[in-house]
């Protein structure tokens, strides 16, 4: 299911840019919000929290930057991936502590941004 909704944000993503119907008032927007949110977080609770992310996407909310929080113990999800054609360490996430096992999830601006080499 989760690969379906990410399928679906795509192609929103694409069709709405071409006309740019508004915009959002929130940085992530809410699609990439919810794309983040379905990447790390399990299906039902990145709904809830897209949901709501969606409800407060108006003109009674200021709007500004609201990272993603995903719940999740410090070794349960990897940072850092392994590239074999540049044998670089990629990191697509930066996992901001908020608390205990809430994270702020910031997504790096660099696509091919490393952490370490081998």
């Amino acid at each position: 299911m989760k690969s379906i909704t990410l399928y679906l944000l795509k192609i929103y993503q694409k069709f709405f840019t071409l006309f740019s119907f508004g915009s959002c008032r929130y940085y992530p927007t809410c699609s990439e919000y919810a794309k983040w949110q379905y990447e790390k977080n399990n299906f039902f609770l990145a709904t809830l929290y897209s949901l709501l992310r969606i409800l407060r996407c108006n003109q009674l909310f200021a709007g500004g930057i609201d990272y993603p929080i995903v719940k999740m113990s410090l070794n349960s999800n990897t940072i850092c991936y392994h590239n074999a054609n540049t044998n670089k360490i990629i990191v697509k996430f930066w996992f901001v502590p908020k608390s205990d096992n809430d994270y702020y999830l910031i997504k790096t601006f660099k696509r091919n941004s490393h952490c370490l080499t081998k």
